[in-house]
């Protein structure tokens, strides 16, 4: 290989200084001619303007030259063939430098090799394969294999012992004649088969033959056949099977994360390509980081959200854009890796609403990377019985990625929490998640504690811009979801609705959504729509519900969606029916010092337990009637049990989670806990202290402003 010379412009000589021509004198034109030896063309051209000087071209010039110093006259470098360092000439005829002509070169072969990669005269590493009468057989690879005979081998050789073999003679049907070496000192050269490398776009017209390709293992899978990589590069991945043994891991020192690059020829399996591996090899310095940079790169453009408009008009939701854009490109980036996603939601109607819009936008995507069962590896949804990522849902998190990690060789997920993941409640779990590698967003409207921003990729909540929960995470995640995938907006744009009825709403955006889709749903539909879905998730406790909960929110038979809300609804009814009739003889009212109605209830001995309405919900059930019996007055309601209390109020300036901290500081014992939104939420406490905890508490109303 050579390159032209920098220096000489590859002309081999400088030029130093000029001279006049000593022929002409400097005119360029020539003192005398034979007209006789002149052509048609030259005696046009003379008769025009005279004879060209044949010395200096007519230039009246001569350049005074000598060789260039630096490529020695040859106007050429020549790059050794071996190690690639410069040099100056050829050694023998070849483009070798002194030091590699000095020192002996032994082979390795790739997998990707085979008998036309052997040359004749050549150094190969060799290992004992098996012994015969006649003589060694030995392996150059996987697939290339030669004997060495008796008659040449002077030292005794066991299976599996090294040796370099140099080869003598190829004989036309393939058999090798071996020599056995021993040398001291040697350079060992990697030799691969050269092979163009293909992008996973491109496979569809390589069916059948051999290429190269490179990218990141995001997955390996040991079948009762072969070891199957999934590799990724930058526009999409590629299922690449090798086979070792029947249920042996082939490439053992292949793992997760690393930068391959692979040989094999491409063969079809069903709607999907696979590649059917002959070598496998980790990348390294500085081709490790150039394909790394090259994919992260590719990879950011790939998951750049889609910049959609709004479904409606609002402030707070402009002013979010940059926060949701940045939740959707992690969710998009995870989906392009295949990165596991775990989908964490709160159970109730604005948590399902907003965790199903997400799931609508990202399945189809799942299943485009990684087919059609795609999304039994790589997703999972699971509800959150209170409204902040608990210790038991980590615990069960870690516990099943953990297993997913032996069994399927995947990643460490990605946690999506919605309707909870603001808190400082939320921490203990976070930092348990932080411990495995595991990433996490959050889409949430309770009001947030800076606290927990450490722990995440990305946050979005309406209270980091001057909003209230009053724009519901239904609300918030509908739109992520259209960033992600604007294809599902059709099946998705009635979530936000239902969040803002059952989450009750008061804010602009609420009735934006539910005017949205008035043309197709009624707001006593939407009511019983989010009052079906509260009934189904009490019963569902710590499952999806994925069947259940999509004909509950009508994205399959609008007919069976109808009647299973009609039969949730009068049958939640029921229940709450019964539940009130418990509970209302047993209220507790007295008025504060501000003026605000405080009515108390103890659940835990005046409602049924374990049974639909559970505490929380008939806190708010009953905090409604109260709120019709003492229309346009200030109204607290509190359902207490033996160690914690729900609090619903009404025309009262409450903060919630301010109280909670205050509690904790001034009720010393009692182990106060707890937050929510500013006027709807819940707290904990260590039952001995109930009576200081709730005394303290309704002080700290009494002295709240009213509305």
């Amino acid at each position: 290989m050579s390159e032209e010379c920098t220096e000489c412009s590859g002309k081999g000589v400088k030029v130093i200084s000029t001279e006049k021509c000593p022929k002409c004198k400097g005119s360029g034109k020539s003192k005398s001619i034979d007209l006789m030896k002149l052509s048609e063309k030259d005696m046009s051209s003379f008769l025009k303007g005279g004879a060209t000087c044949e010395k200096c071209g007519g230039s009246g010039e001569l350049q005074i030259t000598e060789p260039c110093e630096v490529c020695e006259g040859r106007g050429v470098f020549y790059k050794c063939k071996r190690c690639g360092t410069t040099i100056n000439g050829l050694i023998d005829g070849e483009e070798i430098c002194r030091a590699c002509n000095k020192t002996q070169h032994v082979y390795a072969l790739d997998d990707s090799c085979n008998l036309a990669e052997v040359g004749v005269g050549n150094n190969y590493h060799t290992l004992v394969n098996s012994l015969a009468s006649f003589g060694v057989f030995v392996d150059f690879n996987s697939h290339v294999r030669g004997l060495i005979h008796t008659s040449n081998i002077n030292r005794p050789l066991e299976v599996g012992d090294e040796v370099i073999v140099q080869v003598k003679d190829i004989k036309t049907n393939g058999n090798m004649d071996l020599i056995p070496r021993y040398i001291n000192e040697y350079q060992t050269i990697e030799l691969e088969k050269e092979l163009p490398i293909k992008k996973s776009s491109e496979l569809a017209e390589q069916i059948g033959k051999a290429i190269r390709f490179e990218g990141e293992v995001i997955q390996v899978k040991q079948t009762a056949g072969p070891t199957i990589f999934t590799i990724s590069d930058e526009v999409g991945q590629v299922s690449c099977a090798a086979f070792e043994r029947a249920g042996e891991r082939a490439y053992p020192h292949i793992d997760m994360d690393m930068i391959v690059s692979v040989t094999g020829e491409v063969n079809s399996r069903g709607n999907r390509f696979q590649l059917e591996t002959t070598s496998m090899k980790r990348l390294t310095g500085a081709k490790e980081t150039a394909f790394r940079e090259r994919i992260e790169k590719a990879i950011d453009n790939r998951a750049e959200p889609v910049d959609v408009e709004f479904l409606i008009n609002s402030e707070i939701l402009d002013k979010l854009r940059p926060a949701m854009k940045k939740v959707a490109k992690e969710i998009k980036k995870a989906v392009i890796k295949s990165k596991p996603i775990i989908l964490r939601h709160h159970a109730d109607a604005d948590g399902m609403t907003a965790a199903v819009a997400i799931e609508r936008a990202i399945l189809p995507l799942i299943r485009d990377v990684g087919g059609v069962d795609a999304e039994y590896y790589f997703y999972k949804r699971a509800p959150s019985k209170a409204p902040f990522y608990e210790l038991t849902d980590v615990t069960r998190d870690i516990s099943f990625a953990l297993e997913d990690v032996i069994r399927h060789g995947q990643k460490m997920p990605l946690v999506i929490l919605v309707d909870n993941g603001s808190t400082e409640e939320d921490t203990p779990a976070m930092k348990q998640a932080q411990v495995y590698g595991i990433d996490m967003v959050v889409v949430d409207h309770h009001h947030p504690d800076e606290v927990v921003d450490q722990y995440l990729l990305a946050h979005v909540n309406p209270a980091h811009v001057g909003g209230d929960f009053g724009v519901t995470t239904g609300m918030l995640c509908t739109e992520i979801a259209r960033m992600i995938n604007p294809k599902v907006v059709d099946e998705i744009k009635h979530l936000p609705a239902i969040s803002a009825v059952g989450d009750r709403s008061e804010a602009d955006e609420a009735r934006s959504y539910i005017d949205l889709v008035s043309n197709t749903y009624s707001l006593e539909q939407l009511k019983k729509i989010a009052l079906a879905l509260d009934f189904e998730a009490f019963w569902l406790k710590f499952s999806s519900g994925k069947g259940i909960i999509d004909d509950l929110l009508n994205m399959g038979d609008s007919i069976q969606h109808k009647k299973l809300v009609s039969l949730l609804f009068e049958q939640a009814n029921e229940m709450i029916s019964a539940q009130l009739d418990a509970c209302l003889p047993n209220i507790k009212s007295r008025t504060l010092a501000n003026g605000a109605i405080l009515n108390v209830l103890d659940v835990e001995n005046y409602a049924h337990k374990f049974t639909f309405p559970p505490p929380g919900k008939t806190s708010g059930e009953v905090h409604d009637r109260l709120c019709q019996k003492f229309e346009n007055k200030p109204v607290v309601t509190i359902g207490y049990g033996p160690d914690f209390a729900v609090i619903r109020s009404k025309n009262i300036k409450m903060n919630i989670p301010q109280m909670v901290r205050e509690l904790h500081e001034e009720v010393i014992g009692a182990g106060v806990n707890g937050g929510g939104h500013l006027v709807v939420g819940s707290i904990k406490y260590v039952e001995g202290m109930r009576t200081e905890v709730l005394s303290k508490l309704a002080e700290k109303i009494g002295l709240v402003e009213v509305e």
